[in-house]
């Protein structure tokens, strides 16, 4: 069954899928910072969404969608616009270059997330496993 996106039952499955995956565990190993991911209001979606995906050496202890930035502070803040997330969700932008191309906004240490972009890529392995229902 799709999970809705974004919602906390996504955020939730992803971070259960990256504490199963042997693959994040080692590419993640050293790896010490939360993310918060921003999707803002577009003509596909209406509202700003804030999901918390808690990260610390190659595991994922919590995740969850929050109200705010404040609620949950997070080292790393990546916002788009809805249909932006979407295309990285459905493989069709990658993450890194789509922070590199400035469609996906970052703030936080950009040189260490590029130290670890196998990490970034089994993230998006797991996120690729998650069938997703948009809205539409």
């Amino acid at each position: 069954m799709a999970i809705k996106f974004p919602s906390d039952e996504w955020i939730k499955e992803l971070s259960s899928r990256l504490n199963a995956s042997e693959a994040y565990e080692k590419s993640a190993k050293n790896w010490e910072g939360d993310f918060m991911f921003v999707s803002e209001p577009d003509a596909l979606y209406p509202e700003t969404v804030y999901l918390f995906l808690g990260l610390y050496h190659g595991k994922s202890p919590e995740a969850m969608l929050v109200s705010s930035l404040e609620e949950k502070p997070a080292g790393y803040v990546i916002r788009a616009p809805f249909g932006t997330w979407r295309k990285v969700v459905e493989g069709k932008i990658d993450p890194i270059q789509g922070m590199m191309t400035r469609q996906l906004k970052l703030s936080g240490n950009m040189m260490m997330v590029m130290r670890y972009p196998k990490a970034a890529k089994e993230i998006m392995n797991c996120v690729s496993t998650i069938e997703t229902d948009f809205g539409d």
